[in-house]
């Protein structure tokens, strides 16, 4: 289970910096230093349903063994 999450966690960091091709509105974010705010509250977000996936798996798993 722990492999899936590193390997996922690498293919989306691979996905993100693809993804940050130069546009004019990243640019005019970054100049600004709003760029910041929202990669802060992307972290947050993805942060936040990562650690709700990890309490529903514990749950489950403790569910399903009769606790």
């Amino acid at each position: 289970m722990g492999k899936r999450i590193l390997i996922t966690i690498y293919i989306l960091m691979i996905s993100v910096s693809f993804a940050s091709a130069e546009t004019e509105m990243a640019d005019t974010m970054r100049s600004n230093g709003k760029i910041y705010v929202v990669v802060t509250v992307l972290a947050t977000i993805f942060a936040g349903i990562f650690a709700f996936l990890v309490y529903l798996d514990r749950k489950i798993n403790k569910l399903e063994k009769g606790k």
